[in-house]
């Protein structure tokens, strides 16, 4: 028989969605993969109901109905304080995991260099991958997951042809300053590459953080590709609508690429989602305000279980240090994940998976979901330290 195309074999399957299996076989609370336990805005279901009684259930135009551009050029134009052309500008995707892809194939050829920050969603090294790109892996350094300017420089000096940018990040919760943001645009420019940036999260930035889109940042439109998408922003992770932003000559490219990956997004989805897109600014303030509640009622419990971890700044996940309960077993942070899920009923994520360095002694957890829920994890997670005494090596 044929061989396989031998990329396939350059990634594992995705941890995230694994940890998810487990929890559903052991009946654990899934703290894994970042989909929320409550409904979207009220609104937004009975548009979404009208929609699929009055449609359209045909195919929409392939880069998005024009309705849904026009809303989200709009919101998108203030908020990030640029004049966002919905004909010109945008591409609606099926959720941000295919914007990202479409982006690497837009502006990379096989054998070029992307550069990723390290812990890093594991999508990204998938997508290089697929892309036929070669990752160049720059560590943050924890707690605060600062880089290194020197070591990205030297990053840059390899010529890559991309840098991609989770902002806010998954996993670590980092939300980039302005100085670094300004560093990596310098950076960008001076050795001439496409800055690609992920920001799903955009509108879950904890105070006193903020969240500056890098494409308004000054000269740095024409060189960036804006993705994101409106599944974390009103709960609609199982609606797969994202979008991409970027010059006209980058725009045309990516048109290309999502009509022959996936046609279009759903039609009707678009319609109803137009609804949320036109929600005024309080709706995120209050978003926001609930996000920082469920972080509060999350870490709270974390520190009454005498767990230790990095406070995230902003998205909704922490990393916990789990050294304590492996160091000196032969357990790993796939073990232990494994373990939590069965023994303890809650799943986490190992984060070695997001890590390129040998990191083996944190696992992800995530705070999307109501407080009731939270309550029922806080209270299992009580019970690790006297389950691990009880757990033979």
């Amino acid at each position: 028989m044929p061989s396989k195309n031998e990329r396939i074999g350059g990634f594992a399957e995705s941890a995230i969605r694994r940890m998810t299996r487990i929890a559903n076989q052991y009946g654990a609370i899934n703290l894994s993969q970042g989909f929320p336990d409550f409904d979207p805005p009220q609104a937004l279901i009975e548009a979404g109901i009208r929609a699929m009684r009055d449609g359209p259930h045909q195919y929409a135009v392939t880069w998005g109905a024009s309705d849904f551009r026009q809303a989200l050029a709009a919101k998108q134009s203030r908020l990030m304080g640029l004049d966002i052309d919905p004909d010109r500008h945008i591409v609606v995707t099926c959720g941000s995991t295919e914007a990202m892809m479409v982006a690497m194939l837009t502006v990379c050829d096989a054998g070029d260099k992307v550069i990723v920050f390290s812990p890093f969603y594991e999508n990204y090294d998938a997508d290089a991958i697929l892309s036929g790109a070669e990752p160049i892996f720059v560590p943050l350094a924890p707690p605060a997951f600062d880089f290194d300017p020197a070591v990205l420089e030297a990053a840059f000096a390899r010529r890559p042809k991309a840098i991609i940018l989770c902002n806010p990040a998954n996993p670590s919760g980092k939300v980039f300053t302005e100085e670094e943001l300004l560093t990596i645009a310098r950076l960008a420019e001076k050795y001439d590459s496409f800055v690609i940036t992920d920001e799903v999260y955009e509108h879950i930035v904890f105070a006193p953080h903020r969240h500056r889109y890098f494409a308004s940042l000054p000269g740095m439109f024409e060189r960036t590709i804006s993705c994101s998408s409106l599944s974390k922003t009103y709960s609609i992770t199982g609606w797969r609508l994202g979008h991409v932003i970027a010059p006209p000559d980058l725009i045309d490219g990516a048109r290309k690429v999502h009509d022959f990956l996936t046609v279009g997004a759903a039609a009707p989805l678009q319609a109803a989602a137009v609804t949320a897109l036109k929600f005024p600014d309080a709706y995120y303030a209050e978003l926001l305000d609930e996000y920082t509640k469920k972080r509060a009622c999350f870490l709270g419990w974390l520190d009454r279980a005498g767990l230790s971890y990095l406070l995230p700044q902003g998205a909704y996940y922490v990393l916990v240090d789990i050294g304590e309960f492996i160091r000196g077993t032969d357990h790993d942070d796939i073990w232990f994940s494994e373990w939590m899920a069965r023994r303890v009923g809650v799943a986490p994520v190992p984060g070695s998976g997001f890590f390129r360095e040998p990191v083996r002694n944190y696992v992800r957890f995530h705070f999307a979901k109501r407080e009731q829920t939270l309550n029922a994890a806080g209270e299992k997670l009580l019970e690790v330290r006297k389950r691990v005494q009880r757990t033979e090596p």
